[in-house]
């Protein structure tokens, strides 16, 4: 059987994010839950605003293409998000979108939002660990018609909640990180 592959997506560029830290730390998780796992940035898959007439008139762009194709050769992803204006960061929820426009000739559009597992998670300075962007994006992904597990974290007073090595240091959330890791390896373990 081939290894179980897990793609890590912060939904963050900015520098310092916690939410990027926590894409590390899950990483980090799943790769010593003996896991195949690639986190990426998408600073390295700038698109445009979504626009229809844009892609009438230029199609999908091809770093929309690539991130689709990323995706694509993993059997689960975690998207680590922040939270705006309680909701998802236009930059997250922009890669959704135009990923969901994105089909080969064998396969119908957002194909490949089905046949694979997802996972969320979010980190925040707010007391929520920005739990409305997480009910936010599980609607996102949800409405593209994938499979969102049903665990997952947020992250609260999260400029609190890491050592001075980056890991998570308060037993709730080293906790739920493990629950979300072990879900997301099961589920897409059956998938496979």
């Amino acid at each position: 059987m081939a290894a179980l592959k897990i793609l890590v997506i912060p939904g963050s560029l900015r520098t310092g994010s916690l939410n990027a830290k926590l894409a590390a730390v899950a990483a980090h998780q799943f790769a010593q839950a003996g896991v195949e796992v690639t986190r990426l940035s998408l600073a390295d898959f700038p698109l445009p605003i979504y626009d229809g007439d844009l892609q009438t008139k230029s199609g999908v762009p091809k770093n929309a293409v690539d991130l689709k194709r990323m995706i694509g050769v993993h059997h689960g992803v975690l998207f680590v998000t922040p939270e705006y204006n309680s909701s998802v960061p236009p930059l997250l929820k922009n890669a959704i979108d135009w990923v969901s426009r994105v089909h080969d000739a064998h396969e119908s559009r957002g194909q490949v939002f089905r046949g694979r597992a997802f996972a969320i998670a979010g980190a925040s300075h707010s007391r929520l660990g920005g739990a409305r962007a997480l009910a936010a994006l599980r609607l996102i992904l949800s409405a593209c018609q994938a499979l969102v597990i049903p665990n997952q974290l947020a992250v609260a007073f999260a400029n609190e909640a890491y050592d001075d090595m980056d890991r998570l240091k308060h037993p709730p959330d080293i906790e739920a990180l493990g629950a979300l890791v072990r879900q997301l390896i099961d589920v897409s373990q059956r998938l496979m």
